[in-house]
């Protein structure tokens, strides 16, 4: 059993959708309604439920992003298997840049002093709301349609996509390139888009803990 494929069809209308929706948030004027995190939010819940649709009726299946119903419940567990070996590997990682003098967690957290609101927002647009609509995009339907022409493809092709949404600004994008191949892999050998996401989801209130408390 393999990783479910997506047709151009399906990809080609979930691009849209994605495109169209991101277009339209780009050229809302700022403060016009929610603060700009709060409708990212929306918007990425928005794309999240269209993308959804248009699997569903397009491919007549939500298993075709990996989001069988009765297979979810496994994967989240799974998820929290890889994300403490994920956890794990990261932690040993980041503790070898802190002794050499580097501390990177910086880079996630823009304001240094957060009111209690805009935390809640942001742990639950960055830590939730974001990696759902993500991982549905990005591994259901973008390394769904690329999986056709096999494994390195799709992981390669999903994870270039993944890494120029994300800014990263003068820095190498280490942690974004490392987590989509992370986040391809582990759709590809659990077959379920519910361990990526758990994975995505755990990873970002993970690192923003930790630079909420740095």
């Amino acid at each position: 059993m393999e990783a479910n494929k997506i047709s151009l069809k399906t990809f080609a209308a979930a691009a849209a959708a994605v495109l169209c929706i991101e277009a339209l948030f780009r050229l809302m004027p700022p403060g016009a309604t929610l603060t700009p995190l709060a409708t990212l939010g929306v918007v990425r819940c928005l794309e999240a439920v269209l993308l959804i649709y248009i699997a569903v009726r397009l491919e007549k299946d939500p298993g075709s992003i990996g989001l069988t119903p009765a297979r979810i419940p496994a994967g989240l567990k799974q998820g929290l298997i890889w994300s403490a070996g994920f956890g794990l590997i990261v932690g040993i990682f980041y503790i070898a840049l802190l002794a050499a003098g580097i501390n990177v967690l910086h880079i996630f957290i823009a304001s240094r002093d957060p009111s209690p609101q805009q935390l809640v927002i942001f742990f639950l647009v960055g830590g939730v709301i974001g990696p759902i609509a993500e991982e549905i995009f990005f591994r259901g339907i973008v390394y769904g349609f690329f999986r056709q022409w096999g494994v390195p493809l799709a992981v390669l092709a999903s994870t270039l996509l993944f890494v120029s949404i994300h800014p990263y600004g003068a820095h190498l994008p280490v942690a974004q390139t490392v987590g989509g191949l992370v986040f391809a892999v582990a759709y590809e050998r659990e077959k379920s888009l519910a361990v990526p996401i758990t994975i995505h989801s755990l990873g970002n209130l993970a690192i923003f803990s930790l630079a909420l408390l740095g």
